[in-house]
Order: structure tokens, then sequence, then C-alpha cells
């Protein structure tokens, strides 16, 4: 499956009401990386390195799907395309790598 796949079929599973497109899959979004961010911070505070647990790493899949919907979700109804999404995201990562920026702070970098 690429990019454009996913986010068709991400789209078509949208339920919410138009008045809140933007705002609901950027807070969804907000919602499921706490959640990520939640799994991860337990592992840290229990000290057990559950990187290659089976069940950890099926349930941080599930959350990560969960992020990659509510993305999906957001750049739709902002009529962005996952594709340009990674495209420009890579090249932006090559150029700070080009030029010794890829460290520090900033989006202009």
């Amino acid at each position: 499956m690429n990019f454009t796949e996913y986010q068709n079929l991400a789209k078509s599973t949208a339920i919410y009401p138009s008045r809140y497109a933007k705002v609901y899959p950027a807070l969804g979004l907000c919602g499921e990386a706490g959640e990520v961010a939640e799994k991860i911070k337990k592992v840290i505070r229990d000290g057990i390195d559950y990187g290659y647990e089976e069940d950890f790493r099926a349930d941080l899949t599930k959350e990560l799907g969960d992020v990659l919907w509510y993305v999906a979700a957001l750049a739709s109804d902002l009529n962005i395309s996952l594709d340009d999404i990674a495209e420009k995201n890579v090249q932006k990562l090559a150029s700070r790598k080009k030029r010794n920026k890829i460290g520090g702070s900033g989006d202009n970098r």
C-alpha cells in the first residue's frame, strides 16, 4: 500500500462533522501521539526494555496506526497529499543533512 491508497482508505472511514474538519483530526492526533508517548514513558519508568517484546510492539503498532490515521485525516481536510508531505519532508531533511544542520531546533535551519 502506498500513501495515496492509505489516505483514500483512511478518508473513507472518517466520521466527524464537517464543521470540525481540521480541528477534530488535529485534536485526535495530539491524543494518539500522547498515547504513544505514554507507552514509551512507562517503559522508561519501569526500567524494562520492551523494544522487542511482541505484545509491546503490537500495541505500539496499533497506536502508531492511529497517529497515521489522524495525520491522513488532517492532511485530507487541508487538501494536502501524504505523498507530498513525505516528499517535502525528505527533501527538507536531505537539505539539512547536506548543510550539516540536522541538529538544533527551529523549522528554518
